[in-house]
Formats: structure tokens, C-alpha cells, sequence
């Protein structure tokens, strides 16, 4: 509930703030949080590359050498010891953080010449706060040129041994903090041939009603060079779906609201985060589920209705994906660790640690967010419901051409607040903010004439 205030406070925030309310309220400068930096700053390269190298080792991790893996060799030698990593970084978290595998058998499809166990490894390192739950994703199954191939070699290193060092180093850096919010840490099986571990484990979370506020997934995220000789070292990209699962056609024709998804959202939170820490490493938004003819973790999150994004390095080449190693014509293809760049590795991987540490420490975004839509006007009235975890929210709005938020005002510790813009013209989010200055990402009002 938010404290009681004034009723001048409460008339004022009804008022039209000034005129050239744009100009006179530019988005805020954000400043780094100490507890966020020195995480960030426990991100190791040489671990890293370690944990991509040991992956590689296991010769391969694709589904179909499930029987025939040993402690040293294929999918379940490398399940083991991802699990074994995490239960190390939990020994030292007082019992907080828990290591389980969602296992279960994977019936024959078109694609598979029979059914295959699935074995994914799950790390939660809970929270002081109920009702929230962050996911840092990946996937550890990978392919040669043939994902049904259990005995070819594929090393896998930047599709996805890269993925899988990063959640669990971003295990290890955050593994001491006591966060408001739960992280879970997720290694999936089945990628590569469906997004059988990632579905079987949103669909369960959904089916308990998991009050899942954010999926960070990753995957291919260790090169730096393209196939087509481009690199952008400091760049990620991250993708955003931009109609969420039950969304109806005519209501977000009538709203305005195909760029505002709650991935949407998320995205552009973490473009604003991640410069704040990470002054040196861009995110570059792109506006669409996946890359075309590829799919990732995150979509299996986004089918259940979460908001959920994916990190992918800004160049792939694609000599290196899925590919049996080989040299043709004086040309290298495969999967190999040789081609990992570890500092951009660590580079993303503070950027993950970043806005998942800021996720979870920060406060609740506001829930019940509603558009006053009952009268015509030059200003737009916007209601929400307030979380404890809030010292005040704060509005934001944009141009409805712009892609990111332009303008944002205080609006202090209330339920209501007035923007002197058309809401036929701008496009409206309310976010809150904690104590310490750290912000939630902001939530799209629902049109109301109430």
C-alpha cells in the first residue's frame, strides 16, 4: 500500500506538469548501484574459457549419446558436471541456492529416429521476496551437421558451451547476494531438436502458476567475427518478440501496442541497463522472436505467456554451425573453442549479470496498470497498483515512431498521476523505483474507461 500523503500531493499530481513537458523532462541519467558493479566485476574470462574448453572435451553433447556417455564423454558427461559446477557455487550460499534435473523422456517425433531422456540442469537461488522469479538461460545438447548424430564429434563451443559458462558464471557472481527476487539458473537439453528441455520446464512452471517476471536466454554468444568478415566486438544483439501468446489483433490495432510487448519491454530495459555497467558493450535491439530459420529457449517461455528475450552475438558465422569439423578448400568449419573470443564472452556476460542483478534487486514493477481512456483531453491519466518493494514510480512516454523511451517524470509514491501529452500521440509505461534508485522494467497501461 502506498503511505498516506498530503491532499495538496494528491491534487497535484492531477495538474498539468508544465508546458513543453517533453523538453522539460528527458529520461533520467541512471547511475550504477554498488552491489550491481561489484558483481559485474567478479565476471572471470579465464574461467570462462575454461568451462568452454571442458565442455568441448566432452567430444560431443548431442541428445542421441545419451547411452553412450561417461563421466569424461557426451550429453550426460557434460549434464554432470554443469550440475557438479552449480552445486560447488551452492555449497557457499548457506542453502539458498538448490541443484535439481528436470529428466524425462522424450517421445519419437518425425525428426528423431526414436525417443531420447532429456535431462536438463536447474540452479534457484532464492529470493528474500515471494512472487518473483528471473531466469538466466541456456542450452548445453549441440549438433554436428546432424542433430540425430550421437557418435559424430561436435564440439559446440560457441553454439552453446558459450551459453552455459556464462549462466554459470553469472551463478558465481551472484551466488553471495541476497536478492529480493528469485534467480534461476538454467542449463536445457533438446534445444537443437525442438526445445524439448526448455518447454517441458516453462510449460510446468506455468502449470503452477510460477509468477515468472523475466528469461534472460542465451545462445551463441562467444564469436566476435562473422562469416562474411564483419565484427562488432562490443556490440550484442537481443531479440524481442512483439505480440505476446492470447494477444488479440483488434485490441492492438486499437492501442497502438504491437511494439510493447512485455518482452518488448524487457528488451529495452536491458539496453538501458547494461551501458551503466558495461560502458564499453552496446545492445542493439532487434524487433522479432528469432533469427530466421532459428529458434531459441526463449520462444518456449514466451508460448506461456512470459516475458522473455534472447542475447546473440552480433556477427554468427555460420561455418562454425552445425558443421562437422573439417577443413575444405583451405577453410575450417566446426564448432571449435579456437574461435571463442573470451573477453567478448565476458563482456556479455556482465551485461546478463547486470540486468538479471538488477532485476532482482530492484523493485516490483507496478502491477494493474491502467490508460484513463473516458474522456477526450490533452492529457493522459494513468492508475496503478503499488508494490512495498517501491519508493516511488516513475511515468515514462515516447513518440509513437520511437522505438525507445524519450521522456520520463516523478511521480512520486502515488496510485494516479496526470502527463501533460496526448495518449493519442505518445506511448505510455509506468515503472517503478526503489530506494537505492534502482528501477523495474516499465509496464504498457491497459486502456480503461472506468
Amino acid at each position: 500500500m502506498a503511505r498516506a500523503l498530503p491532499c495538496w500531493f494528491l491534487i497535484a499530481a492531477f495538474l498539468p506538469i508544465a508546458a513543453g513537458a517533453d523538453a522539460n523532462h528527458p529520461m533520467p541519467q541512471l547511475t550504477p548501484d554498488a552491489r550491481v558493479s561489484a558483481m559485474v566485476a567478479g565476471v572471470d574470462s579465464t574461467r570462462l574459457s575454461q568451462s568452454v574448453d571442458t565442455l568441448v572435451n566432452f567430444g560431443t553433447r548431442n541428445d542421441f549419446s545419451e547411452n553412450a556417455s561417461t563421466a569424461t564423454h557426451g550429453v550426460f558427461g557434460a549434464r554432470d558436471w554443469i550440475a557438479a559446477q552449480f552445486r560447488a557455487i551452492a555449497a557457499g550460499t548457506g542453502g539458498r541456492m538448490t541443484v535439481a534435473l528436470d529428466t524425462y523422456l522424450q517421445p519419437k517425433t518425425k525428426r528423431t529416429p526414436r525417443a531420447v531422456t532429456e535431462s536438463s540442469v536447474i540452479a534457484t537461488l532464492q529470493g528474500d521476496a515471494p512472487g518473483r522469479i528471473y531466469v538466466m538461460a541456456s542450452h548445453f545438447d549441440d549438433c554436428d551437421g546432424s542433430c540425430v548424430d550421437g557418435d559424430g564429434a561436435a564440439p559446440g563451443a560457441d553454439d552453446n558451451a558459450s551459453a552455459v559458462a556464462a549462466v554459470l558464471e553469472a551463478a558465481r557472481a551472484t551466488a553471495q547476494t541476497h536478492f529480493r527476487g528469485t534467480i534461476v539458473f538454467a542449463c536445457f537439453d533438446g534445444e537443437e531438436l525442438g526445445l524439448w528441455g526448455s518447454a517441458h520446464f516453462a510449460s510446468e512452471l506455468a502449470a503452477r502458476h510460477a509468477p515468472v517476471l523475466a528469461v534472460l536466454n542465451n545462445d551463441i554468444v562467444g564469436e566476435t567475427s562473422g562469416g562474411n568478415g564483419e565484427a562488432e566486438p562490443h556490440v550484442v544483439r537481443v531479440f524481442s518478440e512483439g505480440l505476446p501468446a492470447g494477444a488479440d489483433r483488434a485490441d492492438v490495432n486499437a492501442t497502438g501496442s504491437e511494439n510493447d510487448s512485455p518482452s518488448r519491454e524487457l528488451a529495452r530495459f536491458v539496453g538501458e541497463t547494461v551501458p551503466v555497467y558495461v560502458p564499453d558493450f552496446r545492445v542493439r535491439q532487434i524487433y522479432r522472436a528469432d533469427r530466421f530459420l532459428r529458434g531459441g529457449d526463449q520462444e518456449s517461455f514466451q508460448d506461456q505467456g512470459y516475458a522473455a528475450i534472447r542475447f546473440v552475438e552480433a556477427h554468427e558465422n555460420y561455418e562454425h554451425q552445425h558443421q562437422n569439423v573439417r577443413m575444405e578448400n583451405g577453410q575450417q568449419y566446426g564448432d571449435l573453442d579456437q574461435f571463442i573470443d573470451a573477453a567478448y564472452l565476458a563482456r556479455v556476460t556482465q551485461a546478463n549479470v547486470a540486468a538479471l542483478a538488477t532485476l532482482a534487486l530492484g523493485p516490483a514493477p507496478p502491477t494493474q496498470v491502467r490508460m484513463v481512456t473516458k474522456h477526450l483531453g490533452y492529457a493522459t491519466e494513468l492508475r496503478w497498483e503499488t508494490d512495498p518493494s517501491a519508493a516511488s514510480y516513475e511515468v515514462v512516454w515516447r513518440a509513437s515512431d520511437a522505438s525507445q523511451w524519450q521522456y520520463a517524470a516523478d511521480a512520486g509514491d502515488v496510485t494516479n498521476f496526470s502527463v501533460p501529452a496526448s495518449k493519442d500521440d505518445y506511448v505510455f509505461g509506468v515503472r517503478a523505483v526503489d530506494a537505492a534508485g534502482l528501477r523495474s522494467p516499465a509496464v504498457y497501461p491497459v486502456p480503461t474507461k472506468q
